[in-house]
C-alpha cells in the first residue's frame, strides 16, 4: 500500500510529539469507524481511524489553567485530557465513475489534530459531564485520501475509485466544540441505569452547527466509565475508563438532532470553487452499541444510523465503529 507522504510524516510528528509527554500511566485508544463494519457498502463517510492518548492531567498542566480562562468551567474540574490524531474519506456512492457525479457528495480526505478536555461532576442521584474540543487539520489532496484509499482498494482486491480528481481542494481548518451531558442515576432490574438529555455544538470553517439529544446505558460498573463514545462530525467523547476494577459491561443507546448551519465536506471549499451538494439544515443519528471492559482494556461498538444530509441523496447511511482501548 502506498503511503501518501503528508499523512506519514504528520503520523510520525504527532507520535514521537507526544511520547515524551507520556506519564506513569496514561490510556491509548484506536478507533475504527467504517460503513462495511455496519452496513456492508462502501459510500458517503466511508472510512475513518482516530488515535487517543487519554491521561489525568497534573495541578500545574496547561489545560488548567486554559480552563480556568473558559466561562463556565474551572481548573479542578478538569478530570482527564486527550490528545487526538485522526484521517477520514468521504467519497459519492459510485466510486467506479471517473466523471463528476454532481448529485452526490464530494470526494474529501481530512486529517487532523486534536485536544480534548473533559469534566465529570457526581451529584446525589446524578452526575454532569462535559468535553471542551480544540481541531485542526487540512480538507483536500493534501490530506492524502485518494493514495490511501486506491492502495487499501488494490490490495483487498475492491472496486477502484475513479473520482478522486473531482476532490475538494487543500483548505485548513479550525474548529472548537463543545458537549455537555446530564446523567439521571437509577437502578433497573438489577443493573445500574443511566439515562439524561445532552446539548452541544461546534463552530468553525469545517462544521459549524447546534445539537440536542437523549441517551441511555445500563450494565455494570458504569462509573468505571465516562459516557457514549462519540462520531463524527462530533469530536470524539472520552474513553477514559478506571483500571483495575475486574469485568465492566454496558449497552448504551442515544438519539440525537443537529441543525447543520454549515458542512465543508457537502457545501464546498469556502474561498475556492469546488464541487458542493445541497446540504440539510436538519440531520439525525440514531446509536446503539455495547463497551466491555476487563481491567486495563476495553472495546467499545457502535452502529450508527444517520438521516439524510443532502437534498438528492438516495437513502439514508449506516457505519459502524470500534474502539480498543489499554492502559499502558
Amino acid at each position: 500500500m502506498a503511503i501518501p507522504r503528508l499523512p506519514l510524516r504528520a503520523s510520525l510528528a504527532v507520535f514521537i510529539g507526544l511520547v515524551p509527554l507520556a506519564s506513569h500511566a496514561d490510556l491509548y485508544s484506536l478507533k475504527i469507524e467504517n460503513d462495511i463494519i455496519s452496513s456492508g457498502s462502501d459510500g458517503h463517510y466511508t472510512n475513518g481511524f482516530e488515535l487517543m492518548r487519554s491521561f489525568q492531567p497534573e495541578a500545574d498542566h496547561w489545560s488548567r489553567r486554559f480552563a480556568a480562562a473558559m466561562p463556565g468551567w474551572a481548573s479542578d474540574e478538569i478530570d482527564n485530557v486527550a490528545y487526538r490524531f485522526g484521517h477520514q474519506i468521504y467519497t459519492p456512492n459510485e466510486i467506479e465513475t471517473a466523471d463528476l457525479i454532481e448529485d452526490d457528495r464530494p470526494y474529501a480526505g481530512l486529517l487532523f489534530a486534536g485536544v480534548s478536555m473533559f469534566s465529570d461532576l457526581a451529584y446525589e442521584g446524578w452526575r454532569e459531564t462535559s468535553g471542551l474540543h480544540l481541531d485542526v487539520g487540512l480538507v483536500g489532496p493534501g490530506a492524502g485520501g485518494k493514495k490511501i484509499q486506491r492502495g487499501v482498494h488494490k490490495i483487498t482486491d475492491s472496486d477502484e475509485p475513479r473520482g478522486w480528481n473531482n476532490q475538494l481542494r487543500n483548505e485548513p481548518f479550525v474548529n472548537i466544540g463543545y458537549q455537555k451531558r446530564w446523567w439521571l442515576q437509577q437502578r433497573f432490574a438489577g443493573l445500574e441505569l443511566e439515562y439524561g438529555p445532552s446539548l452541544g455544538g461546534s463552530l468553525g470553517n469545517l462544521y459549524t452547527y447546534g445539537s440536542a439529544g437523549l441517551g441511555v446505558r445500563i450494565g455494570q460498573g458504569l462509573a468505571r466509565s465516562f459516557s457514549i463514545p462519540a462520531v463524527a462530525p462530533a469530536q470524539s467523547g472520552s474513553m477514559y475508563f478506571d483500571q483495575g476494577g475486574g469485568f465492566a459491561w454496558s449497552l448504551f443507546a442515544n438519539l440525537e438532532g443537529r441543525y447543520m448551519a454549515h458542512n465543508m465536506l457537502l457545501e464546498g471549499n469556502t474561498f475556492k470553487d469546488s464541487h458542493s451538494v445541497d446540504s440539510r439544515e436538519w440531520v439525525g443519528d440514531a446509536k446503539a452499541g455495547v463497551a466491555l471492559t476487563w481491567h486495563s482494556w476495553q472495546l467499545a461498538f457502535a452502529s450508527v444510523w444517520r438521516t439524510k444530509e443532502f437534498h438528492g441523496q438516495d437513502e439514508h447511511d449506516q457505519f459502524g465503529s470500534l474502539t480498543l482501548s489499554a492502559w499502558f
